[in-house]
């Protein structure tokens, strides 16, 4: 929407092709940093996620203006974003020891991060594979939402819940798994990044319209707090973790995702948040969820 309102802009005061692609590029930040609150991180990822490895420096003043006047924007109309807490070394950091590193966390936290990268590639080629196929057999793009609204309409049947419906961020139901409840201590569901990855897949896949991006929070910190559970690991690290990681590997937008764990999250868990969104991208595909994107650099 950001890059959309921008090109009206464009249109309408003639501006001159040189500098169409940065005014694209700050409405992206602003629309980024707007809706999530992080307003450093929406910058940066909209410098990142045109070209994977290439990042235009000329733009990244425009970019952090937009972002930052997007997020006060939102701020003066009241609107309050989500915050997430995460209570693992929160009270016991000092700013002039510098970050927290613990060996035995740190290679748990290499380990999960993997698997938030393999989590990223499935997605992003489930979501091709099965547009495709949708494609292939049913050509009329009207009929392709019906089939998926029956398949997710079975699913809800199946499992008997809806909590797989929607972003995921809020439910009418408070039994309901949320992104936020995947921070709370002791709330591990093993399986839920799975279903609300199938529920997502599908629905995109059969023609509906509506993002990719908190879906993909919500895998991520379902699936950082499963892998907790079976390493033995702080909770809502994880979940915060997974959160930004598999985005990043998704989007192919590590430094983006890094800026906003620390956004979001808090500066304490610094390392472990830039550590996870690295890997996780090194771990996933060339592949990302936005299409258009162009390759510059490799990643291996």
């Amino acid at each position: 929407m950001g890059g959309s309102i921008a090109s009206a802009f464009a249109k309408a005061f003639r501006v001159p092709p040189a500098a169409l692609r940065i005014l694209l590029m700050a409405g992206v930040a602003a629309g980024f940093g707007a809706v999530f609150g992080t307003p450093l991180a929406g910058a940066v990822f909209a410098l990142e996620v045109l070209v994977i490895g290439r990042i235009q420096y000329d733009a990244l003043l425009p970019c952090l203006l937009a972002a930052l006047v997007g997020n006060w924007t939102c701020e003066a109309w009241g609107i309050v974003h989500t915050r997430y807490e995460v209570a693992f070394m929160r009270d016991v950091i000092i700013p002039s020891q510098g970050f927290h590193f613990d060996p035995w966390l740190l290679g748990r936290v290499v380990l999960a991060s993997v698997a938030f990268g393999l989590c990223a590639t499935f997605f992003t080629r489930a979501s091709h594979w099965l547009g495709g196929v949708m494609k292939q057999l049913c050509p009329n793009s009207l009929l392709r939402p019906v089939i998926g609204g029956v398949a997710i309409i079975a699913l809800v049947h199946l499992l008997g819940t809806r909590e797989f419906l929607g972003l995921g961020v809020w439910s009418p139901n408070p039994g309901d798994l949320t992104i936020s409840s995947f921070f709370q201590p002791g709330n591990t569901v093993q399986w839920a990044w799975f279903w609300k990855l199938l529920f997502t897949v599908i629905t995109l896949s059969s023609g509906f319209k509506g993002g990719e991006v908190t879906p993909l929070f919500f895998i991520g910190a379902a699936l950082g707090s499963a892998l907790s559970g079976l390493m033995g690991a702080p909770n809502d690290l994880f979940a915060a973790l997974g959160f930004v990681a598999v985005f990043a590997a998704a989007a192919n937008t590590p430094l983006a995702c890094a800026l906003m764990g620390i956004e979001l999250f808090g500066a304490q868990n610094a390392g472990y948040l830039a550590i996870a969104c690295f890997v996780a991208y090194a771990c996933s595909s060339h592949t990302g969820i936005y299409k258009s994107q162009r390759l510059a650099v490799r990643k291996r």
